[in-house]
């Protein structure tokens, strides 16, 4: 298909596997990414797995002079897959003012530069945090969108809101995705979940105490109502999370979406409780890891699981990858990062 798919974001963790899933798929690509939660050499390991390095500008979507720049060098752009965000939720309960405004005046440049150039798909970014704590599970996009318990989920309620509101008053059409918990990495082991300092998602930590980088794994809180105390997760392998985001585009490029604004979860549907996972990262590499249990962090929700039922049907996709799969692949990758794949 002629024209290009914008990736915001595409230095990114999930953002450098949807790249290679589009590309995969033969899409033209261009990633924006401000490289401060990322990095550009992430974009040279994409093009040692695909064999081309995609189109790269280094650009800040807070600025929106640069935005309308972008959109006036690139004008055969057929849609965007907006990845592009701040993303820590404990950070986001220190620094909210920041949170607020990088991931909402990016999202408004960004959809006035697709109004005004008449770019009509948008396919966002979005999480089950935007659920809070569930009255039930799993839990369905029925289900009421809550207070957030955070800065960090609070910009993806009123993200959405914004987008859906455009939506109503444009001709833009949207596809919100709502990732349960990211993990594991590309089977070569080229790409994978890079934090800059101490992570703030469980499996680098696990991966990243085992490796000896860090000194112990703190486990946050084991007093939730939940079978073994830890909070319950639903976690989903990036490269199948990246597979959706090529179906959702299509979904609307190819007029197959239903409405102008659809939502989505995406999950596996099953819940595996922070121990749970370090129980299983332990057996599938024969590596006893050192944690210790900690009070609970601020922000963080009890447990939650996805319905998938609505996902698999609408849009044809299902998440293939097991948890002992996916901290397969999050390790090697970790061992490769050890090894200095990056600097190669």
């Amino acid at each position: 298909m002629a024209g290009k798919i914008v990736v915001t974001g595409g230095a990114g963790y999930i953002g450098s596997h949807t790249v290679v899933a589009l590309h995969q798929k033969g899409y033209d690509l261009v990633v924006i990414d401000n490289l401060v939660n990322s990095s550009e050499v992430m974009l040279d390991m994409i093009a040692k797995i695909t064999g081309q390095r995609p189109a790269f500008e280094k650009l800040d979507l807070c600025d929106e002079s640069g935005v309308r720049s972008f959109f006036t060098k690139y004008d055969d752009i057929k849609g965007v897959i907006h990845f592009a965000a701040l993303k820590a939720v404990g950070e986001s309960v220190e620094y909210p003012l920041r949170y607020y405004h990088n991931n909402l005046v990016s999202l408004v440049n960004l959809l006035r530069s697709m109004e005004e150039f008449g770019v009509r798909d948008l396919v966002f970014s979005s999480s089950c945090t935007v659920y809070g704590q569930p009255d039930q599970l799993p839990v369905n996009e029925q289900a009421p969108v809550k207070k957030a318990e955070s800065p960090y989920g609070n910009t993806k309620q009123i993200s959405e809101e914004i987008i859906e509101e455009t939506v109503r008053s444009s001709s833009i059409r949207a596809i919100s995705l709502r990732y349960f918990n990211p993990i594991g990495a590309h089977e070569s082991g080229l790409i994978g979940e890079l934090p800059l300092g101490v992570p703030n998602n469980l499996v680098p930590f696990i991966t990243q105490t085992a490796i000896g980088k860090l000194p112990k794994l703190r486990v946050f809180g084991d007093d939730y109502n939940t079978p073994d105390g830890t909070c319950i997760r639903d976690y989903i392998d990036v490269n199948d999370l990246a597979g959706a985001h090529v179906v959702a585009i299509e979904r609307m490029l190819r007029e197959k979406n239903d409405a102008p604004y659809e939502v989505f979860n995406l999950g596996t549907g099953k819940g595996y409780s922070v121990m749970e996972t370090i129980k299983t990262f332990e057996k599938v590499t024969g590596v006893n890891l050192n944690y210790e249990i900690t009070g609970r962090r601020a922000g963080d929700i009890e447990q939650v699981w996805a319905d998938t039922k609505y996902a698999n049907l609408k849009l044809g996709w299902k998440a293939e990858k097991e948890l002992d799969e996916m901290l397969k692949t999050a390790w090697r990758w970790e061992k490769n990062l050890a090894a200095g794949i990056l600097d190669k």
